[in-house]
């Protein structure tokens, strides 16, 4: 029986939703599955954290609230190592993307990244990924006896019902890393929806043209509750910033819709949101590539169907 153990993503004191997506997938493949979390007050989740897994390792002190990658990575070895475990799973995230090349260095493992789907057929452990800007979707047998994963948002799905057993183990908090100290943390002011956890995201591309236009598309993610998003080109050009770039080069998103705003359809982008289960694109090319992948498409100037789209939303809302 192959032993998982998810190291949980943890935000504003929260589980975030990625952790259960993991969970669920490794209790479906029939693992054996722990969770491990890091931080300052984490041991005030231990009842989240049991759901689905049979022991959960907990490393809180209050010098991890500024959690660095060694931290990270030290309190995770530890759990692994106590646990037996042969697979570390991440959900995508920059510290994910710091710790698990160290993690499997430490522990002589496989490190696989950016991946869509898992099967284990004994010791056998396959991983399938998207290469080539999401063109193809590669299949990697891992010959490694261990292996850490970073999945891909949205390539789970969690499930209800899953078995809570409380077995929690405390792990010796790490030595500080006089190498590298996080002085600040900086994050955008307001609530914004995160794009990594968003069930509808709202990006705005070179068709916004500039911050009127932004302005606006950031009305219609208000109005949706949803996640806001950008191209690279409105990164680029200063209208956005860069946590919200979807691509290739940015964050990969997978939401249940889509709704991408004067995007034309790069390769690089839609590497980054292909995966949503329904895409609406709105451009005033008919021939713009992004028609090439949308569920539905509309034709026309933003700027006009923006605020029609905006007033129907505010009909059925009251």
């Amino acid at each position: 029986m192959a032993k998982v153990l998810v190291v949980a993503d943890i935000k504003g004191g929260a589980l975030k939703g990625s952790f259960a997506e993991l969970v669920s997938t490794a209790n479906d493949l029939g693992a054996e599955v722990a969770a491990v979390a890091v931080g300052a007050g984490v041991k005030a989740l231990a009842a989240d954290l049991a759901t689905g897994t049979k022991t959960q390792y907990v490393a809180d002190d209050a010098s991890l609230e500024k959690l660095t990658a060694a931290a990270l990575t030290a309190a995770v070895v530890d759990a692994a190592t106590q646990f037996g475990a042969d697979q570390v799973w991440f959900a995508s995230t920059e510290a994910a993307k710091a710790a698990a090349p160290r993690i499997a260095a430490k522990l002589d493992a496989a490190c696989v990244t950016d991946i869509t789907d898992v099967q284990v057929d004994g010791s056998q452990v396959v991983i399938l990924r998207p290469a080539v800007a999401g063109k193809v979707v590669e299949k990697v047998e891992v010959k490694a006896d261990k292996v850490v994963a970073i999945v891909r948002a949205g390539a789970f799905d969690a499930k209800e019902g899953l078995v809570a057993s409380e077995n929690l183990v405390e792990l010796s908090t790490p030595e500080a890393d006089l190498r590298a100290t996080i002085q600040e943390i900086l994050t955008e002011a307001g609530g914004a929806v995160d794009l990594a956890d968003a069930k509808i995201v709202v990006s705005c591309g070179r068709g916004a043209k500039n911050e009127e236009g932004v302005a606006l598309l950031k009305g219609l993610a208000e109005d949706l509750n949803a996640g806001f998003g950008a191209s690279r080109a409105m990164v680029d050009s200063g209208f956005m910033p860069h946590d919200s770039q979807v691509g290739q080069t940015g964050k990969v998103v997978a939401p249940s819709l889509y709704i991408a705003c004067g995007i034309s359809g790069a390769i690089q982008h839609l590497a980054g949101m292909n995966g949503s289960k329904v895409i609406v694109a709105i451009n005033k090319d008919a021939d713009a590539p992004i028609f090439d992948i949308a569920d539905y498409g509309i034709v026309g100037d933003l700027f006009e169907i923006v605020p029609i789209m905006r007033e129907e939303i505010k009909k059925v809302r009251s």
